[in-house]
């Protein structure tokens, strides 16, 4: 609850009484009686409480007397205008058949000074009534208002719904905007027909999150309009990403200097945006300061207390509002108001001060002068343009115009229920009773707005967006450019037509005020160590991280299966990585598979065509013909570990390798066996060659190769390979490759193999010293040694090479065993055949051993 401290003039405030004997029961006020402004006192009053002076003087007083009363000056225009349209609506009211038939309004309007102290006083005068004498029989009477209309800014109003609350006595407010006066726990008498700051402080937000400035300044009335709502704004601004640069506070009363460094910090500022929770009349002072400091290109953000001012915007030293944009409370059309502001005159009461002063403020004339500069009273109203006349904003105006028929209605609705209960006693509303029908005040006015108040006693907040731009006079316009409800669904409240809008400047271009650039799709917002959240570096996302939005916080990781691209800003399906026929690699390998299938299909051509000369028929030309083919399928075997992996490719790439180079090591192994005997049977009396003839060869082949198809009929029964996305090698790119399933069954197929090839290269090394003219073990021995070489160095460059390399290595290895066992064993047969065919006699291949038996 506000604390209201109680300062000397207050003593005006207190009852201060003096009661006489028991017998009279008369009490006599002892200070001076608080008495309105204007009245009319009729069947029930309503009382209003308005700033039609600007200020209070402030007297000291030497308590040795008795205080002479507050002296009020500086006639407010506006406040004025205020009290004639609640007199409007009263007599509207009172001509009315339809509401409060039989019933005549009247009105009692108090001055509040722009003052808490005159506040409270005349809202006390308006509860007490203003008699200089009381007596048992004044509780009884009909109470002096059955309502208050007012205050028009938010610290008296706070004031008067505090002294008159407990007393359950109605206050309507036209433009007490503050959201502390919705609690209904400390006032709970409050209601107002102009929306609260919260309602405002989140529009302000929305509109700046909406134009993208991230980077304000504020400035605040040092008042409860003024703190409230600008804490209420910075609340909702934090929860959107938006920051203060910096948040000064102003008051009318504030020396020069405090203007001048207010002025300072906002030239210094390198925020654009200045959002001003200003009341008019401390708006003023600052706005000087700034008007003759020529500062201007910043983009203002008012509240509703000021952003449609007339006498700003009339004002050609306040260009630099120019492009200004706020909310307003919704216009609205008054019809006949300006009939009843243009006809008062001073000669309506003759005794009132105030309309003489009213003119003389109006026509800047004095009714004390006769001579130039006199007032004659038959000035024209109607002639004169100024802000009483000006019924283009009647937007507070409409406000008061509102409260006096809320009031009008409870009372209708009172008078309607005792009428329907056909009481016998006459009975009369009481404030109580008002307050309990505010509650449930529901109405449509003539402008067609449908008035009801919720249980803070607040109405719908709807506002108009405003946009100050340029007339031709150099004056500024207020431009109607959009709108706020907060009777919609959150993401449709604002709406805002662009099109119709200025800027600073007069530009068409959306001002830009951030404390860092914005940050692109791809990058991420650092935090700057020591300053507010809106001050940041842009990072770029790391690798296979993504933020596709501007301003991103964070970067996100991309599934498993994508990676970000260049920008990173998307993410796109990682490149699957395996052995292609397209890629060099794939094509040249593809060339030596093909190449080694024609020398081998070459030599088979050959020796078919030599198969009766004595090379080709030494040592078994079966199975070299079966060697031949072996060999060939060996080199078109490394054709299916190139291309995509498929199921089935997998699974044939390492069963057809074991096989066909089982197969072809058999066939060597034969050969190999085949020389050994052949050269025990020369010794006299062996005759081993009948027990390894051709059919044991072909025996010897086959059942070696059987094991083999075994193995790897087991190795596809219990696990097959299959083809496998590996996404742990690399984190930029899918290998694609082929999983053994049975890493057992690869090695067991591959150590088979080994087994006979080391076999073979034994055997082989034990025969290369056997004399003969043409002895193929040596030509075998070269072949195994090669061949064992090769896939000894496999094993490690297997596990160690990476992805797609790990296939290649794989059909290295087949290529090269493959074409050491073609170039070994066949090249020298292929010499001689071709170039040294003198030599392919039976006579020159055991020439050697028949010399040496010799």
């Amino acid at each position: 609850m506000a604390k209201i401290t109680v300062s000397l003039p207050l003593q005006l405030l207190l009852v201060h009484s003096i009661c006489l004997p028991a017998s009279e029961q008369v009490c006599r006020l002892l200070g001076q009686p608080a008495l309105p402004l204007l009245s009319a006192e009729r069947d029930i009053n309503i009382g209003a409480i308005f700033s039609v002076h600007r200020s209070a003087l402030l007297k000291m007083h030497p308590f040795t007397s008795k205080p002479e009363p507050t002296t009020c000056v500086r006639l407010n225009l506006r406040e004025f205008k205020f009290t004639q349209t609640f007199i409007f609506a009263i007599e509207e009211i009172n001509n009315s058949t339809q509401l409060l038939p039989g019933v005549s309004l009247g009105y009692k309007i108090y001055d509040g000074c722009n003052s808490i102290a005159q506040t409270i006083l005349a809202g006390m005068a308006l509860m007490n009534g203003y008699e200089e004498t009381s007596s048992d029989i004044s509780c009884s009477r009909q109470p002096a208002v059955h309502a208050i209309v007012g205050e028009s800014t938010s610290s008296p109003t706070i004031a008067l719904a505090s002294v008159v609350g407990p007393f359950s006595l109605p206050v309507i407010s036209h433009f007490a905007t503050c959201a502390c006066l919705s609690n209904r726990k400390i006032y709970p008498s409050f209601y107002r027909t102009i929306p609260s700051d919260y309602y405002q402080s989140s529009a302000l937000v929305q509109l700046v999150k909406h134009f993208g400035w991230t980077w304000v300044g504020t400035v605040r009335s040092r008042s409860d309009y003024g703190n409230n709502g600008i804490a209420a704004f910075e609340d909702a601004a934090n929860q959107e990403g938006i920051c203060i640069e910096y948040s000064e506070a102003i008051l009318r009363t504030d020396p020069q200097e405090q203007f001048l460094k207010t002025m300072e910090v906002i030239k210094q500022g390198t925020a654009r945006v200045v959002v001003a929770f200003v009341s008019f009349g401390d708006f003023i002072p600052l706005v000087n300061v700034i008007a003759e400091n020529n500062i201007t290109g910043l983009q203002w953000v008012g509240s509703e207390s000021w952003i449609t001012s007339r006498n700003l915007a009339e004002t050609k030293e306040y260009s630099f509002l120019s492009g200004a944009v706020g909310f307003a409370v919704v216009n609205a059309n008054l019809v006949g108001l300006r009939e009843f502001l243009v006809n008062v005159h001073p000669d309506q009461e003759p005794k009132n001060e105030l309309l003489k002063e009213f003119w003389e403020t109006a026509f800047k004339c004095s009714f004390r002068n006769s001579g130039i500069g006199g007032c004659t009273g038959s000035e024209n109203l109607a002639e004169l343009k100024n802000e009483y006349t000006d019924i283009s904003e009647l937007r507070i105006e409409h406000k008061v115009y509102t409260a006096v028929y809320a009031v009008a209605h409870a009372l209708h609705n009172i008078f309607k229920d005792i009428k329907s209960s056909n009481s016998s006693k006459e009975e009369l509303p009481t404030p109580q009773k008002v307050l309990q029908y505010m509650n449930d005040v529901r109405f449509t006015i003539k402008t067609g707005e449908n008035i009801f108040f919720d249980a803070s006693g607040d109405p719908v907040a709807r506002y108009d967006l405003v946009n100050w731009q340029p007339t031709e006079d150099g004056s500024l316009q207020f431009k109607h450019v959009g709108v706020y409800d907060s009777s919609l669904p959150l993401q449709q409240r604002l709406q805002i037509n662009l099109e119709h809008m200025l800027w600073a400047g007069n530009i068409g271009k959306l001002p830009v005020s951030m404390c860092s650039e914005s940050c692109l799709p791809g990058t991420r917002k650092a935090v700057q160590q020591g300053r507010p959240v809106c001050c940041y570096d842009c990072i770029t996302c790391a690798e296979g991280e993504i933020s596709n939005g501007t301003d991103s916080s964070d970067c996100f990781p991309c599934a498993l299966e994508y990676w970000s691209n260049e920008s990173k800003n998307r993410c796109v399906l990682k490149v699957v990585e395996f052995l292609s026929y397209t890629e060099i690699m794939g094509m040249l390998l593809c060339i030596f598979s093909f190449i080694g299938v024609l020398l081998a299909a070459f030599v088979s051509f050959l020796f078919y065509l030599h198969k009766e000369t004595p090379i080709v028929r030494a040592n078994n030309s079966e199975l070299s013909f079966l060697l031949l083919f072996s060999l060939s399928l060996c080199f078109l075997c490394s054709l299916t570990f190139i291309g995509r992996p498929t199921e089935w490719s997998c699974m044939l790439r390492h069963t057809a390798f074991g096989i066909t180079f089982v197969l072809c090591i058999s066939c060597v192994l034969g050969k190999t066996i085949v020389v050994l005997l052949a050269f025990r049977a020369t010794l006299p009396g062996n005759n081993v060659m009948k027990w390894f003839g051709p059919a044991q060869q072909r025996l010897s082949v086959v059942s070696l190769t059987l094991i083999q198809v075994f193995i790897c009929v087991l190795w596809l029964r219990i696990s097959p390979p299959f083809p496998y996305m590996n996404l742990a090698y690399y984190r930029e790119r899918i290998i694609l490759e082929c999983n053994l399933g049975s890493a057992v069954g690869f090695w067991v197929v591959l150590g088979y193999t080994g087994l006979l090839s080391v076999l073979c290269f034994v055997l082989a090394f034990l025969a290369r010293k056997l004399p003969d003219n043409f002895n193929e073990a040596k030509f075998i021995t070269f072949s195994m040694l090669i061949f064992c070489a090769v896939w000894i160095t496999f094993i490690p460059a297997y596990v160690s090479s990476p992805g797609k390399f790990t296939v290649a290595v794989e059909i290295f290895a087949i290529l090269v065993s493959s074409f050491g066992l073609l170039f070994c064993i066949f090249a020298p047969k292929c010499y001689i055949i071709l170039l040294k065919p003198e030599k392919n006699t039976k006579k020159q291949m055991m020439g050697k051993s028949s010399s040496k038996a010799h």
